[in-house]
Parts: C-alpha cells; structure tokens; sequence
C-alpha cells in the first residue's frame, strides 16, 4: 500500500525480521531506552507493519512502526507505535493503527499511551481506564520483607511454565501463556511457594539501560513487595525499571527505595478490559507494550 504526502511516495508494508535494526534506530530517535534485543523479542512475539519511505540518499528509511500482539483469542495488545520526527503529523501513525487493528479483528485492543498519543487513540474508540507508573533507578540498601510461615521464594522451575501461566491468566484476565513462555528463555524467575503450592512470581530480564522487573504476580501487596525487593536486592547497585499501576499501591514503596517515578502513561481498551481475578493481582508489567 503506498501513498504520497508532499511529493514523496510512501509505503505501509508487514514488519520483517530484517526491519528490526532500523526500527531501533528509530526509537533511539525519540529516545526510546530499547536495545536490538529488546525489539527482536517484540518482533518475534507478534506481528507488525512499518511505513518506509525514500531517504535523503534515495535508499529506503522507516518512518514509522506499530505492533501488536494476540492474547488467545478474545484480547489483544498494541505497542512500538513510534513516527519519525521527520515525518510526524503526516497522518503515518493513524495510518499504521488501522493497519494493525485491521489485523486483530473483533479482539478486545489494549495500549498505553501518553498524553501526546491519547487524541490519536480515541478516534479510534479507546478509552482510558487506570494509570501506569514507569519508576526507575538504583537500589543500594533493600528492606527485609518477611513472608508468612509456610511460604518462601524459591527459583523458577522448569516445571513450572504451566503454573505461571495460570496464574498470570487469573491476574490479567486473560491468556499469557505464550508471552510468558518466551519470557523464560531471556530472564530470571522467582515463585513464592506457600506448603509447595505456587502462589507469585516475578521475573527480570535484561531491557534498555539496565534490567526490567517484570511480570509481577501476587495475591496482595506485602507479596509483591517480597518478590520484587528479591530482584532488588539480588541486583543492588544495577540500573532497574519496573512499570506498575497507580491504583496497586506500590508507588510510594518503590519511590523510598531508589525507584523514582519518571513517567506516566494512561491503560486504555477498545472494548471491555478483560476481568482480572480479584484474589491474584499483576502488581508489575511485563512492559508497556505487552502489557
């Protein structure tokens, strides 16, 4: 599908596996913290489309990214939605969102979207329901967080793929099954174990400038808080992000602890949120994007 806009003609085509260092490139252009690795795994999750356009050298460049990812068969996430400086207000980002809900079909839709994205997504019927908070930085000095009798922290299995599945379906409201899978061949995982019966997990991974703390699974905040100061402790002294949302609580915790709240995105749906397990709760995300 091409288009011209000013004279320069424009094309909207699939993202490929060999797009992944220039769609980099662009989001080092809007600083943006991720590394090719962290665009590779994205990439190889979902599917894509990207705007190429002619550059100054007659060579092709891209001008703009969106992808999205299906989460069974009911839901549905967008991310990586970036547009060139150069090309921005050209129209090229409501035209790759069309693109990639065209290919989501009936699926209940979730992003997140900044206050600069927000217009964008409304005229496409999202609507925001909850906040999420980006914190960030270096723990140097970790509180101890005692678990009740019975339970401990324990390292990921490689038995326990299903069972982090299903706990991480009964906190989102829906499957998380395969993202959770390829999760586990690029990071760490801790499970809290209550008489052997799993009840939370959080892994970390290598992301941007240091290390992404992320999913973080729990039935209640002390919990949570568990898992994660594991992480933060394990990791004193290493850059560390971990995205949650404002109505879990967690802001001010993470904010004594050197995690300083940066940044402010809006959780938005096309259609209704999934419905979460009020018992099990995502208290961390695995990223803005995958949610």
């Amino acid at each position: 599908m091409t288009e011209q806009i000013n004279g320069m003609v424009l094309c909207y085509r699939r993202m490929t596996e060999a797009d992944v260092p220039a769609a980099h490139q662009l989001s080092l252009a809007v600083r943006w913290p991720h590394r090719l690795e962290d665009w590779q795994f994205v990439q190889r999750l979902g599917a894509g489309y990207v705007a190429e356009a002619e550059g100054p050298d007659g060579q092709p460049v891209i001008a703009g990214t969106a992808l999205c990812w299906s989460h069974g068969t009911e839901f549905a996430s967008i991310g990586m939605v970036i547009v060139s400086p150069d090309w921005q207000g050209q129209g090229i980002g409501k035209k790759l969102m069309s693109l990639v809900l065209g290919e989501l079909g009936k699926r209940t839709v979730l992003l997140h979207a900044t206050e600069a994205g927000k217009a964008l997504y409304e005229s496409y019927g999202f609507t925001a329901f909850g906040t999420v908070h980006q914190h960030q930085g270096t723990v140097f000095k970790t509180p101890l967080m005692q678990l009740p009798v019975g339970e401990r922290i324990r390292p990921l299995g490689a038995r326990d793929a299903s069972k982090i599945a299903a706990l991480g379906a009964r906190a989102a409201g829906m499957p998380r099954a395969t993202v959770l899978s390829a999760l586990q061949n690029v990071a760490e995982g801790v499970v809290i174990d209550r008489y052997d019966e799993m009840i939370g997990f959080a892994l970390l991974r290598r992301f941007g400038h240091g290390y992404a703390i992320g999913p973080v699974v729990a039935p209640d905040i002390e919990r949570a808080k568990a898992l994660i100061a594991h992480w933060t402790g394990t990791y004193g002294g290493a850059f560390l992000r971990i995205d949650v949302s404002a109505q879990c609580g967690l802001s001010p915790w993470l904010t004594e602890l050197g995690l300083v709240q940066v940044d402010s995105v809006l959780a938005m749906s096309r259609g209704e949120p999934p419905l979460c397990d009020p018992g099990m709760k995502v208290f961390g995300l695995i990223s803005q994007a995958l949610g």
